[in-house]
């Protein structure tokens, strides 16, 4: 028995699942998760001390690798200050004016702590400026787990085989109106069917969490020009592309201005943070300034701040990491479509940037129906070979790959070597 199989077997006794996370679980492919000691560049290394090349990155955060010793360096100084204050700090102070100041549509920001209480409080704030208690959200999009949201999610409740929530009222979603990602028309219907009680529009500009669906030409421009002409709040959850596409993420990388961007642990290189911001009418409606309540006695941690303002700062002075990291997804991402086309596998690569997944079915995945047409079967299968070779990808068929400027064209080499002798064996010589 392995020891991550051990630790399993205690972790159950004391933890629901034996996780402190749906999405970490492997139950969906057959197996029990490794149990991670450490981490360093592309690689991370499992309780039996096993090397992997690590394609989930803390599901998003690690663009420049794991324990960048720059901004390890900053967490060390920084905790030797004190490890929580719960008052204001100046190095909160810094990183929100470095974003604001170099991200034109975040002219203000809140510091959380999670992606969830980040897409929480901005719809809160929506709701509030607005006067408007609906929302429209996109199915297989996922926002976190505050219960309004549980709707059509995507993540981990695709693959727990959960058609929502258990303990979540009817009465927390009875605003929350559902549309079909990459349609247009689904969105003006329900303005239509609700004209002057929608508050705000809330998409994945680019989704990650039912595996990586791309938003097609003019999507995002017409959720733009849907939201301004009803005068409901648009908000991209950049939680999983904020940073990653460009500094400006997906808003910048697509050319399209939302009204509000949530982000998550990159704002803190990868600890446990959040923020929330965008136009200054609407953050000014944010208590202490105005009557929207949100708050948060760890929200701005000082080891937090030090990490993420490192981290951007590094990232906004290299901008040749970007292209770098374009670089690398087209060698991996689209060796992955040459190989599925040279054995004729029904297979499908979906990819932007550094940011890409498998879906095992030879369908367009355009939208959550699509990713549904998915061979879980031949995933697992997937899952399982590639971890043989020394290949860590997340554990389901709807999360996305993540790539680091820390992925060598040798380390991208050996996984593309691993990933044709799954597809060879599996689905035979072309």
């Amino acid at each position: 028995m392995s020891r991550s199989d051990e630790l399993m077997e205690r972790a159950v006794r004391y933890i629901p699942g034996g996780v402190n996370s749906p999405v970490r679980s492997c139950k969906n492919v057959g197996m029990t998760p490794r149990f991670i000691q450490g981490a360093t560049g592309p690689y991370i290394f499992d309780a039996d001390g096993k090397k992997y090349i690590d394609y989930i990155c803390s599901w998003g955060p690690m663009i420049l690798g794991h324990n960048d010793s720059r901004i390890r360096d900053k967490v060390i100084k920084a905790c030797e200050n004190g490890l929580s204050f719960g008052t204001a700090t100046e190095t909160e102070v810094d990183i929100a004016e470095f974003i604001c100041r170099n991200i034109p549509h975040v002219e203000m920001i809140r510091m959380v702590n999670s992606g969830t209480e980040a897409v929480m409080s901005a719809i809160r704030a929506a709701r509030g400026f607005t006067g408007r208690d609906k929302i429209i959200k996109f199915a297989g999009n996922y926002h976190g787990h505050s219960d309004c949201l549980l709707v059509d999610a995507g993540s981990g409740l695709m693959t727990q085989g959960i058609p929502g929530s258990a303990g979540v009222p009817r009465g927390c979603t009875r605003d929350t109106l559902s549309a079909v990602y990459n349609d247009p028309e689904s969105v003006r219907k329900l303005f239509e069917a609700n004209k002057d009680q929608i508050a705000a529009v809330i998409v994945e500009p680019a989704a990650a969490n039912m595996g990586v669906v791309l938003p097609e030409e003019g999507f995002l421009q017409e959720l733009r020009e849907l939201c301004t002409g009803e005068g409901a709040v648009l908000i991209f959850d950049e939680v999983i592309t904020g940073f990653r596409l460009a500094f400006g993420g997906a808003a910048e990388y697509y050319g399209v201005i939302p009204d509000m961007v949530t982000y998550g642990k990159i704002i803190g290189g990868g600890m446990p943070v959040g923020a929330y911001g965008g136009r200054k009418e609407i953050m000014d409606q944010v208590s202490p300034a105005g009557p929207v309540y949100q708050a948060g006695t760890l929200s701005g941690n000082p080891i937090a701040m030090a990490a993420g303002l490192e981290a951007i700062r590094i990232l906004y002075d290299h901008p040749s990491y970007y292209e770098a990291l374009r670089s690398k997804g087209f060698m991996l991402f689209g060796g992955m479509r040459e190989i599925i086309h040279k054995y004729k596998a029904p297979c499908t690569v979906n990819y932007v940037g550094s940011l890409g997944c498998v879906f095992f079915t030879k369908n367009k995945v355009a939208n959550y129906e699509q990713a549904l047409s998915s061979d879980t079967t031949a995933f697992s299968a997937y899952f399982k070979y590639m971890l043989g070779k020394g290949v860590h990808v997340a554990p389901s068929q709807f999360e996305a790959m993540f790539i680091s400027t820390e992925h060598s064209d040798e380390v991208i080499e050996k996984t593309l070597k691993a990933f044709e002798g799954f597809i060879s064996s599996y689905y035979g010589r072309g």
